[in-house]
């Protein structure tokens, strides 16, 4: 019987990636709005399971992750990849955005852990990651109602780590700074080559490898960039 993969926000670029990647020596429940999109992929990818699942809505959330194990297993690794997000400065924005995006990227990461980590403690080893962005480390004008909650989500996640990791759970932030090769993001950079973009496939395999690290070298908190990037 294959070792159970949640995923949250699988959608067309890293949600995708991540569920191809992960199949590869998982079941792997794929969770997302979009219920069409997840089924497609579903029938494309073998160990791919699709269960549609807003992870704003905690008894929504609660349900899947029950049927999850009722299906699958407990899963050993979960990827928090949903993402709520809105650009505005702090004038612009209301307080349902912040509010909505907080519920999105910081709510639903508590509710898997609590929901999750029990079985893992339980069983002695597991990996919860969040695939984040430079927004959890600086709070740029624009980002007003989104920088304060991957802030507020990393600062989770390391507190998460801090206890769940002495248990054997490896709690870890992976970090994406650059523009991600999807067809909206190269229509939008029409001029810039190839190089300026990160794949999703290749944020897959990062997080494939932090996932399987070794105990005696756990990583918490990476960054990955194109080579090209300016930081």
């Amino acid at each position: 019987m294959r070792p159970v993969c949640l995923v949250t926000g699988v959608g067309p670029g890293t949600g995708k990636a991540l569920a191809q990647r992960f199949a590869q020596g998982y079941a792997v429940a794929m969770l997302a709005r979009s219920e069409e999109r997840i089924a497609d992929l579903a029938e494309e990818v073998n160990h791919a399971h699709a269960y549609p699942c807003d992870v704003a809505n905690p008894e929504q959330l609660s349900a899947t992750i029950e049927k999850v194990r009722s299906d699958l297993g407990n899963p050993e690794v979960v990827v928090h990849n949903a993402v709520g997000g809105a650009f505005g400065d702090y004038l612009s924005i209301g307080r349902d955005t912040l509010q909505s995006n907080f519920e999105v990227n910081v709510l639903s990461l508590l509710q898997l852990a609590q929901q999750l980590a029990p079985d893992m403690i339980d069983l002695g080893k597991g990996a919860i990651i969040c695939t984040g962005n430079t927004s959890a480390f600086r709070g740029k004008p624009n980002f007003s109602g989104f920088a304060p909650t991957k802030a507020a989500q990393r600062i989770l996640a390391e507190s998460i780590a801090r206890a769940a990791g002495p248990q054997g759970i490896h709690v870890a932030y992976v970090a994406i700074d650059a523009v991600i090769s999807l067809p909206w993001t190269r229509k939008r950079f029409p001029d810039k080559p190839d190089d300026f973009f990160c794949y999703p496939e290749d944020i897959a395999e990062h997080i494939w490898g932090v996932a399987h690290q070794p105990r005696s070298a756990w990583t918490f908190e990476s960054v990955i960039r194109p080579f090209g990037e300016t930081w």
